[in-house]
């Protein structure tokens, strides 16, 4: 997976690859579906979501460029994998997902993983997290018709934020980069996410 979906197609940065390779990805999918684990393709995780293929995961924290020391957001939480993956490339990692049942199963999956210390919790992501927090690196790991002005408050001066932003079929990656001279937009490759349900996001 890492050799031919990652590093083939761009994702040099050893630190990412090492932290692929130090998660063990068939641990975040249901049991019937392992042998597909590493496959390059999305793989259902139940309550209508899904997981990414490894790719766009692998994309998405190339463009975030998470450091050691950083404070991290992650909105939309599923299995627990993109976290598990963060938590070897940056300091602190908060990730917020609005289905209850997910959050539990994601707990259980850093813990067969062998992860610790994620702060995972139940709400609405579109919202940002709770308290006057801000982050380094926001990533949003569903689609949004725009990016949701309470994430963007969030972001710390030198932050980055990736997020999937178009409709409801297809989107495109969206880095928002903040800096003393402002807010620096770019779009990057197409991609097709399930929806970013919330206040800020698309209605349920």
């Amino acid at each position: 997976m890492v050799q031919q979906q990652l590093l083939q197609r761009g994702i040099e940065e050893a630190r990412i690859l090492e932290a692929f390779l130090a998660v063990p990805r068939h641990l975040f999918v249901d049991e019937a579906l392992a042998e597909r684990a590493y496959s390059d393709t999305a793989l259902p995780i139940g309550q209508g979501q899904t997981m990414s293929q490894p790719y766009i995961i692998g994309r998405m924290i190339q463009l975030l460029r998470p450091q050691p020391g950083d404070a991290v957001l992650e909105v939309g939480t599923g299995s627990g994998y993109q976290a598990a993956i963060l938590k070897h490339l940056a300091g602190r990692v908060a990730t917020i997902e609005r289905l209850p049942a997910l959050v539990r199963r994601a707990a259980e999956n850093w813990r067969r993983a062998g992860v610790s210390g994620i702060d995972g919790r139940t709400g609405d992501g579109t919202l940002g997290w709770p308290g006057p927090e801000s982050f380094d690196g926001i990533i949003v790991a569903a689609a949004a018709p725009s990016v949701p002005r309470p994430l963007l408050e969030r972001l710390a001066p030198g932050g980055r934020l990736v997020a999937p932003v178009g409709g409801a079929v297809e989107q495109r990656l969206r880095l928002v980069e903040r800096s003393a001279d402002g807010t620096r937009v770019t779009e990057h490759e197409s991609c097709a996410f399930v929806r970013c349900i919330g206040r800020e996001g698309f209605a349920e």
